[in-house]
């Protein structure tokens, strides 16, 4: 019997692996009877920030990561694609749907057991256990996680864009259109000029936050950065970061805007877009306020705003193994965001690679340690290498194993460096 704690994407897909293969599960998840800050769903898997899994392509490392993860038959990449909604070259869902077909695959495996109760001790009559409770694991277990690897926890901070319905959007500002024309024009472009955009600035980086608690501190993860913080590090800060407008005209002036806001389809039906790059602390009333400020959004009607929340994550590179293994206690996996692992289908891999581990440890097959030479072993690598500064780490091809050959072309390198990946991962299949 295997114990996995929490059934978010990696606890799900490590349920669904070790399942599989014909062993029994229990899969503890708190919802509904308890919900983190950030959740508002009955279902498994629910993603609560953007709606997008990113790129697609190969020469995008998180896209060859989806690909390798395709070819190891993953489970949430499975749904993730039957569920996805246009995004250009991006993979992009209908975070309701993907949310609800990832639970009825799961219910549908007749050695899972599916727990709805909050766990607060780590059992110990398990063969092995799994700990996958995500980046908002609760504070008594935390309390238990910090007793077990005898370390104090860490933590940086994540943000969640506000999504708006688009029948409110002003259409007559707003156009269609992805960067360069590429892609399948999905995208919905809000234009602004250079009065526009400073006035938005102006009011931006004096805005009313969130207060945190005196205990918390303010480690916030590069990759998704609050729009306001961003803003303070100049005027033209969100010019070259979201609202960069290279690649685009806009067709009321025939000429490339000042500034650019883009939103994104966020479900199937495309009835709500998420304000892309807008991660925000923002009090409610006043993102309602100045994002309302973005011309096309003057009358628009916010389904979500943004939220701030704690995100914790362990120091992986002293407490586990390539195989995400605690190296104290070989019973007790860790998987998912807690590992310090950043991104949704960085935190799918980790779980399929524990799920592949411990049904191989069950089973009396060699453990499987995926080669630096692909993106999912890069990863377990990453967060097993000894770091004095260890933080969160997505998917990018800076740690994968360098070519033999020294390549200039970034995209001749990249795609190198795919098709080895491919090659590696198709052994394991």
């Amino acid at each position: 019997m295997v114990t996995i704690i929490g059934g978010g994407l990696a606890g799900s897909e490590v349920a669904y692996e070790i399942a599989k293969q014909g062993i029994e599960v229990k899969l503890y998840e708190m919802k509904p009877k308890k919900f983190s800050p950030a959740h508002t769903n009955n279902n498994l898997a629910e993603i609560v920030c953007s709606n997008s899994f990113k790129s697609n392509l190969h020469t995008n490392a998180c896209g060859l990561l989806k690909e390798e993860l395709r070819i190891l038959d993953s489970l949430l990449i499975k749904c993730a694609d039957k569920t996805s909604v246009p995004a250009g070259q991006a993979l992009a869902v209908d975070r309701e749907n993907f949310s609800k077909l990832v639970t009825q695959k799961i219910k549908e495996m007749p050695n899972i057991q599916i727990i709805n109760e909050e766990i607060t001790k780590i059992p110990e009559d398990s063969e092995k256990v799994v700990i996958a409770t995500g980046p908002l694991t609760t504070q008594l277990l935390s309390q238990e996680i910090i007793k077990l690897t005898g370390k104090k926890g860490l933590h940086f901070y994540d943000a969640a864009a506000p999504i708006v319905e688009k029948e409110t959007i002003d259409m007559n500002i707003g156009f269609l259109g992805d960067r360069y024309g590429k892609g399948e024009a999905c995208y919905i472009n809000l234009p602004m000029n250079k009065q526009e955009y400073e006035k938005f600035w102006k009011e931006l980086i004096n805005a009313e936050i969130v207060e945190l608690h005196e205990f918390e501190k303010r480690e916030i993860f590069e990759g998704c950065m609050p729009v306001e913080v961003m803003a303070k590090r100049g005027i033209d800060t969100l010019r070259f970061g979201p609202l960069k407008p290279v690649g685009f005209i806009d067709p009321r002036t025939n000429t490339r805007p000042y500034a650019i806001v883009q939103l994104r389809q966020d479900n199937k039906e495309a009835t709500i877009y998420n304000i892309v790059g807008f991660q925000t602390n923002l009090k409610f009333g006043e993102q309602k306020r100045i994002f309302s400020m973005i011309p096309g959004l003057e009358k628009a009607e916010f389904v979500k705003y943004g939220v701030m929340h704690r995100n914790t994550f362990i120091n992986s590179p002293e407490l586990l193994d390539e195989t995400y293994n605690l190296k104290s206690n070989k019973k007790i996996y860790f998987a998912g965001q807690i590992t310090g692992v950043e991104g949704y289908v960085e935190a799918i891999a980790s779980g399929k690679v524990v799920g592949l581990n411990i049904a191989n440890e069950i089973n009396n097959k060699p453990k499987i340690v995926f080669p630096d030479t692909t993106i999912i072993g890069a990863l377990s690598k990453y967060i097993a290498t000894p770091n004095e500064k260890f933080q969160p780490m997505n998917a990018n091809f800076g740690i994968l194993k360098p070519l033999e050959e020294k390549i200039k072309d970034k995209k001749i390198k990249y795609q190198k460096l795919a098709d080895r990946a491919i090659e590696e991962i198709k052994k394991y299949k």
